[in-house]
Protein backbone atom coordinates (compact mmCIF):
# COMPACT_ATOMS: atom_id res chain seq x y z
CA UNK A 1 0.00 0.00 0.00
CA UNK A 2 1.35 3.44 -0.93
CA UNK A 3 2.10 5.72 1.96
CA UNK A 4 -0.26 8.66 2.39
CA UNK A 5 2.52 10.45 4.27
CA UNK A 6 4.36 10.77 0.97
CA UNK A 7 1.23 11.85 -0.90
CA UNK A 8 -1.68 13.25 1.09
CA UNK A 9 -4.82 11.59 -0.31
CA UNK A 10 -8.07 11.66 1.67
CA UNK A 11 -9.58 8.94 -0.50
CA UNK A 12 -6.83 6.57 0.66
CA UNK A 13 -8.22 6.92 4.17
CA UNK A 14 -11.90 7.05 3.24
CA UNK A 15 -11.69 3.82 1.25
CA UNK A 16 -9.84 1.91 3.99
CA UNK A 17 -11.74 -0.53 6.25
CA UNK A 18 -13.36 0.57 9.52
CA UNK A 19 -11.34 1.13 12.67
CA UNK A 20 -11.93 -2.35 14.10
CA UNK A 21 -10.65 -4.05 10.95
CA UNK A 22 -7.70 -1.70 10.65
CA UNK A 23 -6.69 -2.34 14.26
CA UNK A 24 -7.01 -6.09 13.75
CA UNK A 25 -4.81 -6.01 10.67
CA UNK A 26 -2.23 -3.74 12.31
CA UNK A 27 -1.94 -6.15 15.22
CA UNK A 28 -1.65 -9.01 12.74
CA UNK A 29 1.44 -7.42 11.25
CA UNK A 30 0.30 -4.80 8.72
CA UNK A 31 2.01 -1.96 10.55
CA UNK A 32 1.67 0.45 7.62
CA UNK A 33 -2.09 0.56 8.21
CA UNK A 34 -1.55 2.42 11.49
CA UNK A 35 -1.22 5.45 9.22
CA UNK A 36 -4.93 5.13 8.38
CA UNK A 37 -5.79 5.64 12.04
CA UNK A 38 -3.47 8.62 12.26
CA UNK A 39 -4.98 10.24 9.18
CA UNK A 40 -8.49 9.72 10.48
CA UNK A 41 -7.91 11.13 13.92
CA UNK A 42 -4.93 13.50 13.75
CA UNK A 43 -7.22 16.52 13.70
CA UNK A 44 -9.27 15.20 16.61
CA UNK A 45 -6.17 14.56 18.72
CA UNK A 46 -4.84 17.99 17.79
CA UNK A 47 -8.00 19.67 19.05
CA UNK A 48 -8.12 17.56 22.20
CA UNK A 49 -4.53 18.44 23.04
CA UNK A 50 -4.90 22.09 22.08
CA UNK A 51 -7.89 22.29 24.39
CA UNK A 52 -5.39 21.83 27.22
CA UNK A 53 -2.13 23.25 25.85
CA UNK A 54 -1.74 26.67 24.24
CA UNK A 55 1.81 26.48 22.94
CA UNK A 56 1.90 24.99 19.45
CA UNK A 57 5.31 23.36 19.73
CA UNK A 58 4.23 21.70 22.97
CA UNK A 59 1.06 20.56 21.17
CA UNK A 60 3.21 19.03 18.43
CA UNK A 61 5.38 17.15 20.92
CA UNK A 62 2.33 15.95 22.86
CA UNK A 63 0.73 14.68 19.66
CA UNK A 64 3.82 12.74 18.69
CA UNK A 65 4.03 11.12 22.09
CA UNK A 66 0.29 10.40 22.21
CA UNK A 67 0.43 8.60 18.86
CA UNK A 68 3.47 6.61 19.94
CA UNK A 69 1.65 5.61 23.12
CA UNK A 70 -1.38 4.57 21.08
CA UNK A 71 0.88 2.40 18.93
CA UNK A 72 2.72 0.82 21.83
CA UNK A 73 -0.46 0.14 23.83
CA UNK A 74 -2.61 -0.98 20.91
CA UNK A 75 -2.94 -4.55 22.20
CA UNK A 76 -4.46 -3.13 25.38
CA UNK A 77 -7.43 -1.71 23.45
CA UNK A 78 -10.37 -3.88 24.55
CA UNK A 79 -12.76 -2.80 21.78
CA UNK A 80 -11.02 -2.00 18.46
CA UNK A 81 -14.15 -0.21 17.25
CA UNK A 82 -13.67 2.29 20.09
CA UNK A 83 -10.23 3.39 18.89
CA UNK A 84 -11.18 7.07 18.48
CA UNK A 85 -12.28 7.57 22.06
CA UNK A 86 -9.41 5.48 23.41
CA UNK A 87 -6.80 7.48 21.47
CA UNK A 88 -8.47 10.73 22.55
CA UNK A 89 -8.10 9.73 26.20
CA UNK A 90 -4.42 8.99 25.65
CA UNK A 91 -4.02 12.42 24.05
CA UNK A 92 -5.88 14.20 26.85
CA UNK A 93 -3.80 12.46 29.51
CA UNK A 94 -0.60 13.37 27.67
CA UNK A 95 -1.66 17.02 27.49
CA UNK A 96 -2.89 17.22 31.08
CA UNK A 97 0.39 15.72 32.26
CA UNK A 98 2.28 18.55 30.60
CA UNK A 99 0.27 21.26 32.31
CA UNK A 100 2.03 20.49 35.57
CA UNK A 101 5.12 22.69 35.30
CA UNK A 102 6.26 21.81 31.78
CA UNK A 103 8.32 24.63 30.25
CA UNK A 104 6.77 25.91 27.01
CA UNK A 105 8.71 25.48 23.77
CA UNK A 106 8.98 27.92 20.87
CA UNK A 107 5.56 28.34 19.19
CA UNK A 108 4.83 27.31 15.62
CA UNK A 109 3.77 30.01 13.13
CA UNK A 110 0.04 30.66 13.29
CA UNK A 111 -0.35 30.79 9.51
CA UNK A 112 -0.99 27.02 9.43
CA UNK A 113 -4.25 27.47 11.30
CA UNK A 114 -6.31 28.54 8.28
CA UNK A 115 -9.33 26.47 7.21
CA UNK A 116 -9.50 24.44 4.00
CA UNK A 117 -10.06 26.27 0.74
CA UNK A 118 -13.67 27.15 -0.05
CA UNK A 119 -15.67 28.18 -3.12
CA UNK A 120 -13.73 31.22 -4.38
CA UNK A 121 -10.91 33.53 -3.23
CA UNK A 122 -13.19 36.26 -1.87
CA UNK A 123 -15.45 33.96 0.14
CA UNK A 124 -12.40 31.98 1.24
CA UNK A 125 -10.69 35.13 2.53
CA UNK A 126 -13.83 36.17 4.40
CA UNK A 127 -14.21 32.72 5.95
CA UNK A 128 -10.56 32.67 6.99
CA UNK A 129 -10.93 36.03 8.68
CA UNK A 130 -14.00 34.88 10.63
CA UNK A 131 -12.21 31.74 11.74
CA UNK A 132 -9.18 33.76 12.84
CA UNK A 133 -11.44 36.06 14.85
CA UNK A 134 -12.99 33.09 16.63
CA UNK A 135 -9.61 31.45 17.27
CA UNK A 136 -8.13 34.67 18.63
CA UNK A 137 -11.12 35.24 20.90
CA UNK A 138 -11.04 31.63 22.11
CA UNK A 139 -7.34 31.95 23.00
CA UNK A 140 -8.25 34.81 25.35
CA UNK A 141 -10.74 32.71 27.30
CA UNK A 142 -9.78 31.26 30.68
CA UNK A 143 -8.18 27.86 30.12
CA UNK A 144 -11.11 25.84 31.50
CA UNK A 145 -13.64 27.67 29.33
CA UNK A 146 -11.45 27.40 26.23
CA UNK A 147 -11.09 23.66 26.73
CA UNK A 148 -14.86 23.23 27.02
CA UNK A 149 -15.41 25.31 23.89
CA UNK A 150 -12.82 23.46 21.81
CA UNK A 151 -14.02 20.00 22.72
CA UNK A 152 -17.75 20.69 22.47
CA UNK A 153 -18.27 23.39 19.83
CA UNK A 154 -15.15 22.91 17.70
CA UNK A 155 -14.51 19.17 17.86
CA UNK A 156 -18.17 18.29 18.46
CA UNK A 157 -17.71 15.80 21.29
CA UNK A 158 -20.71 14.89 23.41
CA UNK A 159 -20.98 16.44 26.89
CA UNK A 160 -20.06 13.13 28.51
CA UNK A 161 -17.08 12.58 26.20
CA UNK A 162 -15.71 16.07 26.72
CA UNK A 163 -16.23 15.95 30.49
CA UNK A 164 -14.50 12.58 30.72
CA UNK A 165 -11.48 13.78 28.75
CA UNK A 166 -11.08 16.81 31.01
CA UNK A 167 -11.77 14.87 34.20
CA UNK A 168 -14.74 16.99 35.31
CA UNK A 169 -18.44 16.38 35.88
CA UNK A 170 -20.78 17.06 32.92
CA UNK A 171 -22.52 19.81 34.89
CA UNK A 172 -19.19 21.56 35.46
CA UNK A 173 -18.42 21.32 31.76
CA UNK A 174 -21.86 22.73 30.93
CA UNK A 175 -21.25 25.81 33.07
CA UNK A 176 -17.81 26.39 31.55
CA UNK A 177 -19.17 26.03 28.03
CA UNK A 178 -22.02 28.44 28.71
CA UNK A 179 -19.61 31.07 30.02
CA UNK A 180 -17.33 30.54 27.02
CA UNK A 181 -20.21 30.97 24.58
CA UNK A 182 -21.43 34.12 26.30
CA UNK A 183 -17.94 35.65 26.23
CA UNK A 184 -17.34 34.71 22.60
CA UNK A 185 -20.68 36.01 21.38
CA UNK A 186 -20.05 39.27 23.21
CA UNK A 187 -16.71 39.60 21.42
CA UNK A 188 -17.29 38.16 17.94
CA UNK A 189 -21.09 37.90 17.64
CA UNK A 190 -22.39 35.38 15.13
CA UNK A 191 -18.87 34.65 13.88
CA UNK A 192 -18.75 32.07 16.65
CA UNK A 193 -20.99 29.94 14.43
CA UNK A 194 -17.92 29.04 12.33
CA UNK A 195 -16.38 27.30 15.34
CA UNK A 196 -16.31 23.83 13.67
CA UNK A 197 -13.91 25.25 11.06
CA UNK A 198 -11.45 26.49 13.67
CA UNK A 199 -8.18 24.89 14.72
CA UNK A 200 -7.62 22.85 11.57
CA UNK A 201 -4.66 20.50 11.51
CA UNK A 202 -3.85 20.80 7.82
CA UNK A 203 -1.70 18.66 5.55
CA UNK A 204 1.45 20.76 5.91
CA UNK A 205 1.41 19.90 9.62
CA UNK A 206 -0.19 16.49 9.40
CA UNK A 207 2.19 15.00 6.83
CA UNK A 208 5.43 15.59 8.83
CA UNK A 209 3.70 14.36 12.00
CA UNK A 210 2.55 11.15 10.32
CA UNK A 211 5.96 10.60 8.74
CA UNK A 212 7.75 11.04 12.09
CA UNK A 213 5.50 8.60 13.93
CA UNK A 214 5.29 6.04 11.12
CA UNK A 215 9.08 5.89 10.85
CA UNK A 216 9.10 4.63 14.43
CA UNK A 217 6.08 2.37 13.96
CA UNK A 218 7.64 0.64 10.97
CA UNK A 219 11.13 0.19 12.41
CA UNK A 220 10.66 0.01 16.17
CA UNK A 221 9.22 -2.54 18.60
CA UNK A 222 5.65 -3.69 18.11
CA UNK A 223 2.68 -3.05 20.43
CA UNK A 224 3.03 -4.39 23.96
Amino acid sequence: MASAAARHDERWVDEAPGDAEVVRRVLAGERELFEVLMRRYDQRLYRVIHAVLRDQADVKDAMQQAWLQAWRKLRQLADPAAFAGWASRIAANEALGRVRGRVALEPWPEDDMAPRAQRDPESDAAARELVRLVEAAAERLPAAQRAAFLLRDVEGLSPDEAAALLGVAPDVLKVRLHRARVSLRAEVGRAVDVAPEAYRFLADRCDPMVAWVMARVLTGPGPE
